[in-house]
C-alpha cells in the first residue's frame, strides 16, 4: 500500500512541475529564481522529497504562487480559505455578505503580526484550520 505521504508529495511534485511550465520556466531557470539546486527541483518534482515551509516559501515567489497553495498542495492545509458566503448571501456564521467572515479576520490578524516569519504564519493558520474542520 502507498504511504499517504507519498502519494501527497507526488501531487506536490506534479502541481510544482505545471506551475513552472505554465510560467514557462526551465528548470535551470527555476532554480535559479528560487535559490534552490536543479536536482533537488528535480526530485522534488518527482516527488522522492518533502519540502521544508522554506522551500516551500521560495518556490512561492519564484513561481508567483501563494505559499497558502503550495501548503494545501503539500497536504499541509486540507482547503484554501473560501469567503463563506451562502447562496442566499449569509456567510456560514451568520453574518452579513457585507462583513467579512470570522476565519479570514483570523488569517489577515496572524499574516499582519510582524512579530511572527513566514514560516510561523503558515503553521498557525495550518493549526487554525484544523481546529476549524473539528
Amino acid at each position: 500500500m502507498t504511504d499517504p505521504w507519498d502519494a501527497q508529495m507526488e501531487v506536490l511534485g506534479a502541481f510544482i512541475r505545471s506551475q513552472r511550465k505554465l510560467a514557462n520556466l526551465s528548470l535551470r531557470q527555476l532554480a535559479e529564481l528560487s535559490s534552490l539546486s536543479n536536482p533537488y527541483l528535480s526530485q522534488l518534482e518527482r516527488g522522492m522529497h518533502q519540502p521544508s515551509f522554506r522551500v516551500l516559501k521560495l518556490l512561492s515567489g519564484a513561481l508567483n504562487v501563494s505559499a497558502e497553495m503550495l501548503l494545501a498542495q503539500a497536504g499541509l492545509l486540507d482547503s484554501l480559505p473560501t469567503d463563506g458566503a451562502s447562496a442566499d448571501g449569509a456567510s456560514a456564521d451568520g453574518a452579513s455578505a457585507d462583513a467579512p467572515p470570522l476565519p479570514d479576520l483570523v488569517a489577515e490578524a496572524i499574516g499582519a503580526d510582524a512579530r511572527l516569519d513566514d514560516e510561523d504564519k503558515a503553521a498557525l493558520l495550518a493549526v487554525y484550520r484544523s481546529m476549524l474542520r473539528a
